[in-house]
């Protein structure tokens, strides 16, 4: 018997008030791989990461995860299942602490061990953060900010990662940081859904990739092979 995708997304529709923002978008994700949704600003990508974490709700369709039914279902619920959200710009709380910020991100956990088990492999995974736990998140960098937003969302220790636009606005070398972290996370075993506009990068790292255009699903395959697809390098890599 085949094994159940970890998540499936199939043929949903979600909209704004009246507009359509996604007609037809569908994918699924097996468990341990980075999977990347790429595609030109407005394409729905955000909406799509928002809709599978209760923020947004789908008209049409259906989102699984673990083979049950998650759409609909408030946010809380779903972040307790253990789908981790990390939101383009970040979502800090900016007056909280670093530390103050991660603990916010283990709220669903309740053994103190557990939690500071994880604070420590965090801050094995972004030293930097671990020399400035009492500084307020707003007084940092942004690169420093989102290695604290990918911690926070490893907090929870989540089964299923979404990160949104983890580049947006870095410098080049902090950019290399972030896809640095992103493998490591993936080799210890997260699963990774991954909204990047840097196209070659996201398709570089993933081991399945989507393209979205105008709010469905029209490519899909090895990230290897959406970099050799002649769509992508004509709308996406300038080639």
């Amino acid at each position: 018997m085949p094994k159940e995708p970890l998540l499936e997304v199939n043929n949903i529709e979600v909209r704004y008030n009246e507009l359509l923002a996604i007609f037809d978008a569908s994918f699924k994700i097996e468990a341990g791989q980075i999977v990347a949704l790429v595609g030109s600003n407005g394409a729905g990508k955000t909406t799509i990461l928002k809709t599978i974490s209760g923020l947004l709700h789908n008209t049409k369709g259906e989102i699984k995860f673990l083979g049950s039914k998650i759409d609909g279902q408030l946010p809380h619920h779903i972040a307790a299942l253990g789908i981790s959200h990390v939101p383009e710009g970040r979502g800090l709380f900016g007056k909280l602490t670093v530390v103050e910020n991660l603990l916010l991100g283990a709220y669903t956990r309740k053994s103190e061990l557990e939690i500071t088990e994880t604070l420590e492999e965090v801050f094995q995974l972004f030293p930097i953060l671990k020399e400035r736990t009492s500084q307020k998140a707003e007084t940092m960098s942004g690169g420093e900010q989102q290695m604290l937003a990918v911690a926070r969302g490893l907090m929870p220790r989540p089964k299923l990662l979404m990160l949104d636009e983890p580049s947006l606005g870095l410098m080049p070398t902090m950019v290399d940081n972030v896809i640095d972290v992103i493998k490591i996370i993936s080799k210890r075993g997260t699963t990774i859904l991954l909204v990047e506009q840097a196209v070659r990068d996201a398709l570089e790292l993933a081991d399945k990739a989507y393209v979205l255009q105008n709010g469905r699903t029209v490519l899909e395959g090895t990230g290897e092979e959406l970099l050799n697809s002649g769509l992508v390098k004509k709308a996406y890599l300038g080639i």
